[in-house]
């Protein structure tokens, strides 16, 4: 048994409006109530997605030397290598156990983002580590597409509401070693308890256990999806805008039972961001007497930057 609705992205896609309709009341639903669904039907094909693993497993398995050549100062960590212990959950001091790559936005150098954008760094050792970390980004970044239209008609909008604000926006694929653990860790654990900043999260590798999500009555339970499947989160920005009709859950990677101390844990989130001069303002058709106005109006932008300083990735 999953504890989290599946849903199938080949209902939207389908010529049937009965199919598409329920698909959007399926993914509405899901985010309204607990703001996680596994997700089939994704524009992902098994053949990438064991070759990034297989490239990920090169690149983390190089000398430390070697990957701290990939870590670059100055940009929140925004692209390239973050290593272990470095980020932080909000609120909490202690380190995550984890390292991890950031592969950023690829943008025509013609946009108007080129200049925004840090350039995404490529690891030299491993060319196909770099090709494969592009293309599954363009097909994880257009399954985003299709599944904020359908929010976008859960939500009462134009079906296209979110296109101009995801395509080029500032998102991130982020994947990420939980490193073998060899000793008791203090307070520590591979991901604390958070929610993510983003509009939505797709994230590969949630088939064992590990990932767990917090219910409204507190409780938490784990988040697994089939080898097929996609897990799919909504984040604080998409949160905040709709005046948390749609729920940002709160999530974290546990740690495994001690007598799987020994083995590594990989998973690849793609962290969905829009561009950063989207408002982020409560909808109006979100807002009304029984449902007051929650949130401040801000930018993506800003919201972004207050967001990688509680990380710890950005210093005031």
């Amino acid at each position: 048994m999953q504890n989290i609705p599946s849903v199938d992205l080949r209902d939207f896609l389908s010529d049937d409006p009965k199919r598409k309709q329920k698909f959007v009341n399926e993914i509405g639903s899901a985010f309204e109530n607990i703001g996680f669904v596994a997700l089939k039907g994704h524009f992902l094909d098994d053949q990438l997605v064991e070759e990034l693993y297989g490239e990920i497993r090169n690149f983390f398995s190089l000398p430390l030397e070697t990957k701290y050549k990939y870590e670059i100062a100055g940009i929140g960590g925004q692209r390239g290598y973050v290593s272990f212990g470095k980020e932080h959950a909000k609120g909490r001091k202690e380190g995550d156990l984890k390292e991890f790559w950031h592969f950023g936005q690829y943008v025509d150098k013609n946009s108007k983002y080129a200049s925004v954008y840090p350039n995404n760094v490529e690891v030299v050792e491993l060319p196909q580590f770099n090709d494969a970390g592009k293309e599954a980004f363009q097909m994880l970044e257009k399954t985003g597409i299709y599944v904020l239209r359908a929010l976008a008609l859960f939500l009462s909008l134009d079906e296209f509401y979110f296109d101009q604000y995801g395509y080029e926006g500032n998102s991130i694929l982020r994947p990420i070693h939980y490193p073998p653990i060899t000793s008791e860790p203090e307070n520590a654990i591979r991901a604390a308890a958070h929610g993510d900043i983003n509009l939505i999260t797709l994230l590969m590798g949630a088939q064992g256990k590990g990932l767990q999500v917090q219910n409204h009555d507190g409780e938490w339970i784990d988040a697994m999806a089939q080898p097929d499947e996609l897990v799919i989160n909504v984040g604080d920005m998409l949160s905040r805008h709709t005046n948390n009709k749609l729920k940002s859950t709160i999530h974290q990677v546990v740690n495994p039972p001690r007598e799987l101390w020994g083995t590594s844990r990989y998973s690849i989130p793609f962290f969905m961001h829009p561009v950063s001069d989207m408002r982020l303002d409560c909808l109006d058709n979100c807002v009304d007497t029984e449902n007051p106005k929650l949130f401040e109006d801000i930018s993506a932008g800003e919201f972004l930057i207050e967001r990688l300083v509680e990380l710890g990735l950005v210093k005031k």
